[in-house]
């Protein structure tokens, strides 16, 4: 066998699982207001109104998508994350404090990150609702207080 065959048989091989595991995957696309999507509720520390809906994966495994929502003239209470967050504002208008920082006024398109464990809160200003996407590295969860 000459070393190209040898080297192209071994790329095939590793990269067949790859490619099969993709094509068992479908890809999603989702609207806020999608129907199909089940908006559940919050943890119990954060009041009424709070909801979330799963949009990609198992929240209790690592890598899981999901939308937050919260209505207008809103408060998120203290809390933190064992999971790193990244963050998109799809609607709305949320001021976030992280510990140790200074404010930030997200508005729909903005980026933010959120380093595991780092202790933050949050309003959502007067009027629409804010929603935000949430891309979680651990599995999903959130711990009142410090």
């Amino acid at each position: 066998m000459s070393r190209l065959t040898l080297a192209t048989t071994l790329l095939l091989a590793l990269a067949g699982p790859t490619t099969l595991a993709s094509q068992s995957e479908p890809a999603l696309a989702f609207a806020t207001d999608d129907p199909g999507l089940a908006w559940g509720p919050c943890p119990a520390f954060i009041p009424e109104g709070c909801q979330i809906a799963v949009l990609h994966g198992d929240p209790a495994l690592a890598n899981a998508d999901v939308f937050f929502k919260v209505p207008g003239d809103f408060t998120i209470p203290h809390h933190w994350h064992s999971s790193a967050e990244r963050m998109v504002l799809v609607s709305g208008t949320l001021e976030v404090s992280y510990d140790g920082q200074a404010p930030r006024t997200l508005r729909p398109g903005m980026y933010a990150y959120g380093p595991a464990r780092l202790g933050h809160s949050a309003v959502c200003a007067p009027g629409e609702p804010c929603i935000l996407f949430i891309a979680f590295e651990a599995p999903v969860d959130a711990v009142p207080g410090n």
